[in-house]
């Protein structure tokens, strides 16, 4: 293996234990910086390195494609002791209210033997952390924590290592507490600042063994987040809230619609306001003002004249669009026989469920700002992905890949809708074409427009139930939302799975425009078909429906979570609809296993649902802060509200109409039920992701709910008061 310059690639013993005050600066991979720029920029001090063969897995993209990016050939994380005893984390995730700020020091904390408050953290910086992907998909705990951990117990090694030389006892008698390590048997002691003073150590993780849960001190501790404060107090720094000496706001022109092309344009009449900066390159028309409004001003005054493209699909017809353009299905799980099954069935359901798009609606709009100084480019942005942002930047100038650094923000809301980086890259542009500082950020209706929409869907069921009421065949193709989710996890002895379109993109002509990955993405769509048909099905055994489930589950740890669900909610036996307005819904999601129970009343006069009660239990294997999980269980039981009885996307062809709130419904705090949340104790099991897998229910849990209540069976999200109303039976 060798380097960019054909220099051989120094092997893990190569680096450990060196002295690197006269070292030449070797390039370290996966960082743009050599190690003798790395660790002045950092200090003395341990440095702890993990190597990418501790990852317990390589993460996919969602919607079964292989990884955005090779990963680095070595180095994946790293972990400093610092001359001052802190313990900082570098990490190529970020922070965007998912609770890692949090989480990620327990763990190093723990491990460490140190104060939880002793350990900083430096979250997706381009120039101090290695090279990862992008936050998404609840992996940060699952593929991320465990090394981070191995690295905080090869670093504790590392120190009882020192401290037996220095204080010339062995090993073996030492312990570490609070960011000591002492005798057992003695009285004496070092602290870990002295032990790192004047240090300059590069360690690997060779194999350290991390705590057993029997040793947890912090993990498993519900924990406060610590950016709380500054985010209530508004301390917090939001890529909004940077400035830079000699800033410009810019403001772009927009097309009509998706598909739009600009045929005539007229900026005279902003040319002519003092101080704006007009720039015209190719498809690029945008103003630029010292203040947001007079920009703003400027771009009013542009006349601009567009060849649209018509297009007859609209938010009514999508459904039949994408059933016509469907490509070949692709068989994702399967076993027994199907014509078998359906001659054991007594009861047979044959349904299609409809999915409308959805915006990720961030209270934060796509923001960035950057800076272009010569060859080097700092950019500073609300993004998921700084380091596919740095490699699309340096693409876009021209530029090697270490000439860019992206400093990310908090990110106010992403919801895997901040990925793919538009905003920072116009940034980048302009930036390069002023000579100042830009900054540019959406509009409300700019974010509408360009929002990457969860795709609208459709699932086609057909099942059966036999005299026992079991489940004896199933029969499930998805069409354009993609597979997770999918696969059946009751039991089920015929069965079938099609996947039409590998994942939410769905190919040129399915959608009118882009489409991208929404929360827990496919995973929604897919649970709220297969729930809402396995209500249909208990419904026509005449079985209630948590023992309908019961009966058809033998998954142990379904069984026990929905269990939990049950007993939490106070549950009693009964054939829907028995007009109490119940609901239940299962699933699983980033390995996380979760069972939902609602309370629902409905105004049989208006159609309006309101949702009373909510019930969640999860298994979410090592729970490292249950207060952080609770508050995402919370968060994706909230804005699951939206999805299932709201929030839906209008357009005609590639026009979007909702441009702000007024016309497309988020959750209100009104709305939000009693939830109450149960963490099943799951210590002894591999820590799952915790920010996605209880907002797949929702669309389900409440459909079956609204049955319950009214035996109005809904087949497409959202639910909307005149839907409800609708489907309503006849009396």
């Amino acid at each position: 293996m060798r380097n960019d310059d054909g220099r051989p690639q120094s092997t893990h013993e190569e680096y450990l234990a060196m002295d690197f005050s006269n070292d030449p600066g070797e390039s370290l991979p996966g960082l743009a910086l050599d190690r003798r720029q790395f660790l002045q920029l950092v200090g003395g001090g341990i440095l702890v390195a993990i190597s990418t063969q501790y990852l317990e897995a390589v993460p996919q993209r969602e919607g079964g494609r292989g990884p955005r990016h090779p990963l680095p050939e070595d180095f994946n994380a790293f972990l400093r002791i610092g001359e001052d005893g802190r313990v900082t984390g570098y990490t190529g995730k970020i922070e965007m209210g998912q609770g890692v700020i949090t989480s990620l020091p327990q763990m190093l904390a723990d491990e460490l033997d140190v104060p939880l408050e002793s350990v900083d953290m430096v979250m997706g910086d381009t120039d101090l952390c290695p090279w990862d992907m992008g936050t998404f998909g609840s992996m940060t705990t699952r593929f991320f924590g465990p090394p981070f951990r191995a690295a905080a117990a090869e670093a504790k090694a590392v120190l009882v290592e020192l401290a037996a030389e220095k204080l010339q006892v062995p090993k073996d008698r030492l312990r570490t507490k609070a960011g000591i390590v002492y005798e057992e048997a003695g009285e004496k002691r070092v602290t870990y600042a002295e032990l790192a003073k004047g240090q300059k150590i590069l360690r690997h993780v060779k194999g350290a063994n991390p705590e057993e849960p029997s040793q947890f001190t912090l993990i498993g501790k519900p924990t406060l987040r610590r950016d709380a404060v500054e985010k209530v107090t508004g301390k917090a720094k939001f890529a909004g809230d940077i400035r830079e000496p000699g800033l410009l706001h810019a403001r772009l022109l927009r097309p009509p619609a998706h598909g739009a092309k600009l045929t005539h344009v007229d900026v005279s009449a902003a040319r002519e306001i003092p101080g704006v900066q007009v720039i015209q390159e190719g498809d690029l028309v945008a103003v630029l003002y010292e203040v947001p409004d007079v920009a703003e001003q400027a771009l009013g005054s542009i006349k601009a004249q567009y060849d649209r493209t018509e297009s007859n699909v609209d938010d009514k017809t999508i459904f039949d669009h994408l059933l016509k353009v469907a490509p070949q299905g692709q068989t994702v799980a399967e076993g027994g026989n199907l014509a078998e099954g359906e001659k054991a069935a007594r009861q047979v359901v044959d349904q299609t469920y409809l999915n409308s798009y959805v915006s990720h609606a961030p209270i934060e709009t796509h923001t960035a700002l950057a800076k272009v100084e010569g060859s080097k480019v700092t950019v500073w942005a609300s993004t998921q992905t700084p380091f596919p942002l740095k490699e699309a930047a340096a693409s876009l100038l021209g530029l090697p890949a270490q000439n860019v650094h992206v400093i990310p923000s908090f990110v106010g809301g992403g919801f895997g809708g901040k990925s793919n980086n538009q905003q920072a890259l116009e940034a980048v542009r302009l930036a390069k074409l002023v000579g100042k500082p830009v900054q540019v950020m959406w509009t409300r209706a700019e974010e509408f427009f360009y929002d990457t929409f969860r795709p609208a869907a459709v699932v086609k069921i057909k099942a059966g139930v036999t005299d026992a009421g079991l489940i004896s065949f199933w029969d499930y193709g998805v069409y354009f939302a993609g597979e997770r989710g999918s696969q059946q996890f009751y039991n089920v002895p015929h069965h079938r799975t099609v996947a039409y379109s590998s994942g939410w993109d769905g190919g040129p002509g399915a959608h009118p425009f882009a489409t991208g990955p929404w929360r827990a993405p496919a995973n929604n769509t897919n649970t709220f078909a297969r729930e809402s048909h396995i209500d249909a099905l208990a419904a026509k055994a005449g079985v209630d429906p948590v023992e309908f489930r019961m009966r058809n589950l033998k998954d142990e740890r379904m069984r026990r979570v929905l269990q939990a669900a049950a007993d939490k909610f106070g549950w009693t036996p009964a054939k829907a609809p028995s007009g109490r307005g119940y609901g239940v819904a299962c699933g699983i999601d980033a390995g996380t296993y979760v069972a939902h129970i609602a309370e629902v009343t409905v105004d049989k006069e208006t159609g309006h649902v309101r949702v009373k009660r909510v019930v969640c239990a999860q298994d979410m294997g090592l729970c490292i802060n249950p207060e952080g999980a609770k508050l995402q269980m919370e968060g994706c039981i909230t804005m699951g509200l939206g999805y299932a009885l709201t929030e839906e996307v209008q357009f005609q062809g590639g026009e979007i109409r909702n441009r702000n709130f007024d016309s497309y419904e988020l959750p209100r705090f009104s709305w939000v039920p009693e939830i109450e949340t149960v963490i099943i104790d799951a210590k002894n099991s591999p820590a799952q992701g915790g920010g996605e897998p209880a907002i797949i229910c929702m669309g389900g849990l409440l459909a079956n709910a609204v049955f319950d209540a009214t035996g109005a069976r809904l087949l497409q999200l959202p639910m909307t008061p005149e839907r409800v109303k609708a489907g309503m039976p006849r009396s």
